[in-house]
C-alpha cells in the first residue's frame, strides 16, 4: 500500500511538472545536454585508451630520448577526439608528473613533459619531439 502511494506520488508531481512548463524548449535542452554528456564520457574514455597506447608504444620500443615524443603524440591523438579526450589527456598526464615527482623526478624533466602535452594538447605536431631513429612504426 505505502509503495503504491509513493508511485502515485511520482506520478502526480512530474505531470504537474510537465503541465506546468513554462518553457517549452526545457525537455529538448535537457536531452541535449545528456547527449553532450555521453558524448563527453565516450571521448574521455577513448583518449584514456590514446594515452595508454603511447604508454605501452613507448614502453615497446624502449627508444632514448623518445618520452616527450610519446607524451606529446599521446595527447595529441587524445585530444583529438574533443573535449572529453582532451580533459582525459590533462587528467592523466598531470598525475603521472605529480607521480613522477613524488617518486624523485626531477622538477626539470617535469617541465620538459609538461611542455611535449601541452603542445600535443593544443594540436602540434609530435615529431617535434621524435627522436632520430626511432622506428616508423610508432
Amino acid at each position: 500500500m505505502k509503495y503504491s502511494f509513493a508511485v502515485l506520488a511520482v506520478v502526480l508531481v512530474a505531470a504537474s511538472v510537465v503541465a506546468a512548463d513554462p518553457d517549452p524548449g526545457f525537455w529538448s535542452r535537457g536531452k541535449q545536454r545528456i547527449r553532450d554528456s555521453v558524448k563527453f564520457a565516450k571521448d574521455a574514455s577513448r583518449g584514456t585508451s590514446d594515452m595508454h597506447r603511447a604508454y605501452r608504444d613507448m614502453r615497446k620500443a624502449n627508444w632514448r630520448n623518445s618520452d616527450r615524443y610519446f607524451h606529446s603524440r599521446g595527447n595529441a591523438d587524445a585530444a583529438s577526439r574533443g573535449p572529453g579526450g582532451r580533459w582525459a589527456a590533462e587528467v592523466i598526464s598531470n598525475t603521472r608528473e605529480i607521480t613522477d615527482r613524488l617518486r624523485g623526478g626531477s622538477a626539470a624533466d617535469s617541465a620538459r613533459d609538461q611542455a611535449a602535452n601541452r603542445w600535443g594538447r593544443n594540436g602540434g605536431d609530435p615529431n617535434r619531439y621524435r627522436p632520430q631513429g626511432l622506428p616508423l612504426q610508432y
